[in-house]
């Protein structure tokens, strides 16, 4: 079985970083880098897939403030890295590797325009956690 995975999830962390950071990833339909903000948003549909995996294998692992969180977990991580990128274009681009010297203002703008789709999408999101719990759990 192959499956993609993010070197963070190896680290010792919440389960709501990596489910959070997985939706930022895997669901947005641009690129986190994206000039064209018109293609950048978060696809429901990718978002019930990956919760529909995600749960099916860890939903009884997971404590009930882990669940309830879970859909806010997107939007947190990245609100957080929306002020990541834009700290570092301010602080002179000394974290991340850039290709340009607006790449990272272009990233805050692409990461931006994600969480705004996340947020418009958000009752959505949270009855998609609640309908999938409700199978596994």
């Amino acid at each position: 079985m192959l499956c993609a995975i993010d070197l963070d999830t190896v680290m010792n962390s919440t389960s709501l970083n990596d489910f959070g950071d997985a939706i930022r990833s895997y669901t947005n339909t641009g690129d986190e880098d994206d000039r064209d903000l018109s293609r950048v948003g978060m696809s429901i549909e990718m978002f019930r897939a990956y919760t529909e995996g995600y749960l099916s294998q860890r939903a009884a692992q997971l404590t009930q403030p882990e669940i309830d969180y879970l859909a806010f977990s997107a939007r947190y991580i990245t609100y957080e890295q929306v002020l990541r990128f834009l700290m570092d274009y301010i602080d002179g681009d000394t974290y991340y590797k850039i290709k340009y010297p607006e790449h990272n203002l272009v990233r805050t703008h692409a990461q931006y325009k994600l969480l705004q789709s996340m947020e418009e999408q958000y009752p959505q999101m949270c009855e998609i956690v609640r309908e999938t719990v409700a199978k596994y759990k």
